[in-house]
């Protein structure tokens, strides 16, 4: 049977090359630390060798750090790197952690696995985005790792939200102008099923704290307060933010003899998905059907007509968090969600 060969160790590479093990961890970690011409040698030799630098694992065992944070995404790291919303956040983290010399470890909560434990292991602190499946959150609060979640509750640990109650109130208000409208709203995960469809009315004897039911919540109380009600099949549910969804929940809505005049969507991937069906049909937007989103991603302001939408300042949110883990800050905070009027209503 064919041993494999075992990699040099930092010891090993030493010994061949005749620098301390220090010189050698900075020629990968600290180039500062050394004059070009050394660390140039070093790396070139260490290439020859079949070195490609000191351990991380290693290294974090010995000074208690690794440099690394991770950030625990709610969803499916496939799903999150198709999400606007969660790109323009995990780009404002980013902007911190380089500006730091820390490095970003992206984990997901959907998965559950030895080796998702043994990543969970090396970061130096968290940030939740979303609230997480399973145990991971338990697992990293016990073992005393900062951490700060984002677009939820935790207790006893700092957080960065938005008062999504109150945005989507403010927006319905704007949207709905009197008793005489007919509001329906496209939300998602409001209940569990893999279908596009309307909820019951069941569903909605709930005092729910997600952020779809807050944002439910808010649509619902700006259109009492114009006059309005949206019985709960004016209500469709959808599993996941996609294009797709929203398309098929709009042409739901669309298809009925008394045919919703204001939408009130909790994306703006939805709102973009309901323009496209009113198109479809001849509609226009605001004229005939008044359609909001929520977000601002970069498409809000490019769509035909152009969003008008609530702001969640998502790039900005991730570098608050990244910002508020690295200064150990044990707020909560609750950031500004704005009005952004446009075109569509």
């Amino acid at each position: 049977m064919t041993r494999t060969k075992k990699p040099p160790s930092l010891k090993d590479v030493s010994k061949l090359i005749g620098v301390s093990t220090a010189t050698i961890s900075n020629a990968f970690n600290r180039p500062d630390q050394l004059s070009k011409s050394l660390r140039e040698r070093i790396l070139l030799e260490c290439q020859r060798i079949g070195y490609s630098g000191p351990s991380m694992i290693a290294r974090s065992l010995r000074s208690g750090q690794s440099d690394v944070i991770a950030v625990m995404l709610s969803d499916s790291l496939t799903y999150s790197f198709s999400d606007p919303m969660a790109t323009d956040f995990m780009a404002g983290i980013t902007e911190v952690l380089a500006k730091a010399n820390k490095q970003l470890l992206l984990l997901s909560s959907t998965v559950m696995s030895d080796a998702q434990v043994r990543a969970e292991s090396l970061p130096d602190g968290f940030i939740f985005y979303g609230a997480p499946e399973g145990q991971s959150f338990n697992r990293v609060t016990r073992s005393g790792k900062p951490c700060i979640v984002v677009d939820f509750d935790a207790p006893d640990v700092s957080s960065v939200n938005i008062d999504n109650f109150s945005a989507c109130k403010e927006l319905a208000e704007h949207a709905i102008h009197g008793e005489r409208d007919i509001p329906a709203i496209m939300g998602m995960r409001l209940i569990a099923d893999n279908q596009v469809r309307p909820i019951e009315d069941k569903d909605l004897d709930h005092d729910k704290q997600e952020i779809s039911w807050q944002r439910l919540f808010g649509y619902v109380a700006g259109a009492k307060s114009r006059g309005a009600e949206i019985p709960a099949d004016n209500i469709i549910h959808m599993p996941v933010n996609v294009l797709e969804q929203a398309i098929d929940g709009a042409r739901i809505l669309l298809a009925r003899t008394q045919r919703p005049n204001v939408i009130l969507c909790m994306s703006d991937i939805i709102a973009i998905g309901a323009c496209k069906v009113a198109d479809e049909l001849g509609l226009r937007v605001p004229e005939d059907l008044r359609i909001t989103g929520f977000d601002d991603i970069a498409e809000a302001k490019r769509n035909q007509p152009a969003l008008t939408t609530i702001s969640q300042q998502g790039y900005e949110k991730g570098q608050l968090a990244a910002t508020m883990l690295l200064e150990n800050d044990t707020r909560q905070v609750m950031m500004e969600a704005k009005l952004v009027v446009r075109d569509s209503a």
